[in-house]
């Protein structure tokens, strides 16, 4: 249904174009994206925001292909007015990554870099590549590239596949794409991540640029036409069954370990089991044992307190991106229908967990 809404929303958007109605077509697109991303939706708003159509009075050719005839012109004359909205350094920096084979030299980095050098190179390159402040043609996938390589390379276990099979599935994603538009970054599409390239920007550096939902939709778009090709591979005999036995595995273990579970240590909350209160002697967490504590646990104290901490401190970055995320929406929301008192009381939205967050870390 939402899909259907969409492409009706497209073809009223074209019909509005060819009467000149620019608004009122940028805001069917607009919608148009939210209900179901297209490609064709995503064009067409993209030549609105370069220029290429024009306020005008009067009725023409209402299908969509007298509309791109009359905006070829307008594309044109866009696109040469664009050139001077960049700079040969922000030119340079998109064509580097465009030729980059993997993600360790997309972030200009070995394959020995710690998670400190990595977000360190990622915080560098998003702001030269942010489309906000890059207008240079290609930042788009060049700043997708980027945001993809610090969500792979900063998680152990996706780092290990990618170090494993990463340059394969590029080729073999490159082959497959051979004779599409112009070039296509593999390394920006091949591995799926939790975030879109928009938040994991936010993450880094707390929502400073604003937003645009054209880029913020990407992560639905990838995560369904990657899972399609995937899906679409055949997977035959002995190599599905080799593919099942992961899951095989987990299984037996699931099974086997019902009969030994035993009780946690320790709760970072207080309850009738867990009355005895402690805390951590680093960072001060306050963490609950059981009476017998000191009787029955014979491990390192230290180890079980860095266990507390790191429990906490991830219970707290969800809990901040959770409500960051919240007070972007409700700034958007605010932006979108221009409502001043909405924007205010967004503005004023607290979040407690990151003002924690950043305490702990001060």
């Amino acid at each position: 249904m939402n899909k259907e809404a969409a492409e009706d929303c497209v073809e009223k958007a074209v019909s509005y174009l060819s009467e000149g109605k620019i608004e009122k077509a940028e805001k069917l697109l607009n919608k148009s994206i939210n209900l179901h991303p297209t490609k064709r939706a995503e064009e067409l708003l993209e030549k609105i925001k370069c220029g290429a159509y024009t306020k005008r009075s009067g009725s023409g050719n209402t299908s969509d292909e007298g509309v791109r005839q009359r905006a070829t012109a307008g594309a044109a004359k866009a696109e040469s007015a664009s050139e001077a909205d960049y700079t040969p350094e922000q030119l340079e920096a998109v064509k580097r990554i465009k030729k980059c084979k993997d993600y360790y030299e997309v972030l200009g980095i070995t394959k020995e870099a710690t998670d400190a050098e990595i977000k360190k190179a990622y915080k560098k390159l998003a702001l030269q590549l942010h489309p906000d402040k890059n207008k240079a043609p290609g930042s788009v996938e060049a700043f997708k590239a980027i945001g993809n390589a610090v969500a792979i390379l900063t998680d152990a276990e996706k780092r290990k596949s990618y170090d494993l099979y990463g340059n394969q599935d590029q080729h073999q994603h490159t082959t497959r794409r051979a004779g599409a538009r112009q070039y296509e970054y593999a390394y920006s599409r091949g591995f799926e991540t939790e975030f879109t390239a928009e938040e994991l920007f936010n993450m880094f550096f707390g929502g400073n640029i604003p937003t645009q939902h054209v880029y913020m939709r990407q992560r639905r778009f990838h995560r369904s036409e990657q899972y399609q090709q995937r899906h679409q591979e055949a997977q035959s005999g002995y190599a599905a069954f080799i593919n099942l036995l992961p899951i095989i595995a987990l299984i037996g273990l699931s099974m086997m370990s019902s009969f030994f579970i035993s009780d946690p240590i320790y709760s970072l909350t207080p309850s009738q089991k867990f009355s005895v209160a402690r805390k951590t002697n680093l960072l001060k967490i306050p963490y609950y044992v059981k009476d017998n504590f000191h009787s029955e646990y014979q491990g390192s104290v230290g180890r079980l307190e860095a266990s507390v901490e790191e429990e906490y401190l991830n219970n707290l970055k969800h809990s901040c991106y959770r409500e960051r995320n919240y007070k972007e929406t409700m700034l958007m929301k605010a932006r979108n229908f221009g409502d001043r008192d909405l924007y205010y009381k967004a503005q004023n939205i607290n979040t407690p967990s990151c003002d924690k967050l950043h305490s702990l870390h001060n």
